[in-house]
């Protein structure tokens, strides 16, 4: 008769290796699913683990969800300004509407979008989300304050120009979710616009 061979078990993690492989667990159900499905029983569930251990090491889901919405953003903001740097201050621009509006970014919009309805209940991911809104603002205000300086932008509150153009990337971007224009066309509209507010002749 033969013996059963004992069940082997799965190497235990340190705690830092186990709050990494939540964290990504959480991210990867952010960008697919949403932020909203970054709940405990589902990211135990993905991660193959019991729900009490998620809950060990993250007691908060609400604060979890808000590191997820940050590190998403974040991750872009720190490629579009590397994307930005070293370009003249209308190539810089220019470069930062197309990749923001080019349609390639969906998924990362759709974050965004959920994190400004979730933040109304959530004060984690609200601050979180003026956060990164602060710092994306901060990334516009850097290119059009260098333009200023070069004489191709002319515009006496830069703080004020960055805010709104940031405004009216987070609409298009929006917009864009549910199908409304082509992303050439909302790229164009954009710096047409952007002419206008900084003092740009029309097509320079």
């Amino acid at each position: 008769m033969s013996r059963d061979r004992p069940r082997t078990r799965a190497p235990r993690r340190s705690p830092d290796e186990r709050r990494a492989q939540i964290a990504d667990v959480a991210r990867a159900i952010a960008v697919a699913d949403g932020l909203s499905a970054v709940t405990l029983r589902a990211v135990a569930k993905r991660a193959g683990v019991a729900p009490a251990l998620v809950a060990h090491y993250e007691p908060a889901m609400d604060v979890l969800v808000a590191r997820v919405f940050a590190g998403i953003v974040a991750d872009e903001l720190e490629e579009v300004a590397g994307l930005a740097a070293g370009l003249a201050p209308r190539a810089a621009l220019e470069a930062i509407i197309a990749t923001l509006l080019g349609g390639a970014r969906a998924d990362v919009t759709a974050v965004w979008v959920e994190a400004w309805a979730l933040g109304r209940r959530s004060e984690a991911l609200a601050a979180e989300v003026r956060a990164q809104m602060d710092a994306w603002a901060a990334l516009l205000r850097g290119v059009i304050e260098a333009g200023v300086a070069t004489g191709d932008f002319s515009v006496d509150d830069a703080g004020a120009a960055a805010w709104q153009l940031l405004g009216m990337i987070d609409g298009l971007g929006a917009q864009a979710l549910v199908r409304w224009g082509g992303a050439g066309e909302r790229s164009e509209l954009l710096l047409r616009a952007a002419e206008g507010m900084l003092g740009v002749r029309r097509g320079g």
